[in-house]
């Protein structure tokens, strides 16, 4: 599992990659998913949880879980989120437009906190800010760390341009302009993390979408 640092102050990113399968509408797919950890040597918040429960915590490591944080409710970001939950007792947080997508997958729990647009998620010494970016899922969000210069989108953009528009509650201009408004208004060198592939910059994905 590849594990890269980031450094500015105490704060890190650290990274590793998990196999597992993404289902909608019907159809199941395979799917890797991006593991992202931001914190210190002392404590963290994990990016979504996908696939596997282990593998999330071997990029963890013995630092303490302060929350897990939920891009978008989508199957294979949440499946395992619960699971965590009862293995570090950090509280999940999601955005709760996407509730019609947590319950395709988690009927007898919940999430713990609302996520908000603008909302400021402290870590490590750096801070998170929630973009409240809809149109790949209604509650979808991106957490822009500028101290980091780095902003994690989920599923809202890729390298290459937006995320999938074509299931159940997703919709193709409201995504472009989520992007256009909250992320192109980000610096053009802010390090894209996505939720699955390789990472992009700001900059580099405004020439894909115009």
């Amino acid at each position: 599992m590849a594990v890269s640092h980031h450094a500015a102050g105490g704060a890190r990113v650290d990274h590793g990659v998990v196999a597992g399968t993404f289902s909608l509408d019907g159809e199941t797919h395979d799917v890797d998913n991006n593991i992202w950890v931001v914190g210190d040597d002392s404590e963290v918040i994990v990016i979504d949880a996908p696939h596997d429960v282990d593998a999330i915590l071997g990029v963890v490591g013995d630092r303490r879980v302060k929350a897990i944080v939920c891009t978008h409710a989508h199957d294979d970001h949440v499946r395992v989120a619960p699971e965590l939950r009862k293995r570090t007792s950090a509280p999940i947080l999601l955005h709760p437009d996407d509730r019609p997508l947590w319950e395709l997958t988690h009927v007898d729990e919940l999430w713990d906190v609302d996520l908000s647009d603008g909302q400021e998620i402290a870590v490590g010494g750096t801070t998170l800010t929630v973009l409240h970016t809809p149109g790949h899922a209604p509650g979808a969000v991106c957490l822009h760390a500028p101290e980091l210069g780095v902003v994690f989108t989920g599923d809202t953009l890729f390298n290459g341009g937006p995320g999938a528009t074509g299931r159940s509650f997703s919709d193709r201009p409201t995504i472009e302009a989520s992007i256009k408004a909250r992320l192109f208004a980000l610096p053009g060198d802010t390090v894209v993390h996505t939720g699955h592939g390789d990472d992009t910059t700001i900059a580099a994905e405004m020439t894909n979408l115009t």
